[in-house]
């Protein structure tokens, strides 16, 4: 099985490629890629005739469609303030502020953060990867709701550094 960091890396050579589409297959595991549509992994034995899954089809836009409503922020912040830092995702996932459905949020508005903080968890191909703060400061707003799809690079939270 392909580590994080393998499938991290593949999406980014295929992403900078001039390539539309991607298959990988190992022992068994089928990573499919395409631009625009989504990444899919499928694990089955390779002998196993399975049907194909449909990969998400990108949206489609037209000159009358609104955009997107971003999140709203919890707090305002200053775009302008120099000792902002942005959490950005490391990685294609689903963004969770919690650890479980049941358990409190890692961070809040307000939280305290040193550099070794988990501010949250990126669920990527059924593998939660923790996610830390890399600074200290304080959470002065979270820009993505929990459950969401995110980026690779997308701004997570804005914190104030000290």
């Amino acid at each position: 099985m392909l580590k994080v960091e393998d499938i991290q890396a593949l999406i980014e050579l295929v992403d900078r490629s001039s390539l539309d589409e991607f298959e990988y297959e190992n022992e068994g595991t089928v990573i499919k890629m395409k631009k625009n549509s989504g990444v899919q992994v499928v694990e089955r034995p390779l002998r196993e005739a399975a049907a194909p899954v449909p990969a998400p089809q990108p949206p489609v836009h037209s000159e009358a469609a609104q955009p997107a409503t971003p999140v709203q922020s919890q707090t305002p912040a200053t775009s302008n303030d120099e000792n902002l830092h942005k959490i950005v995702s490391p990685m294609v996932g689903t963004f969770y502020q919690a650890s479980s459905p049941e358990a409190e949020p890692y961070v809040q508005v307000g939280s305290k953060v040193s550099p070794n903080t988990v501010v949250c968890i990126i669920e990527a191909m059924k593998l939660f990867n923790e996610i830390e703060a890399e600074v200290e400061g304080e959470i002065v707003d979270i820009l993505v709701k929990d459950g969401q799809l995110v980026e690779f690079g997308q701004p997570l939270f804005l914190v104030k550094t000290k």
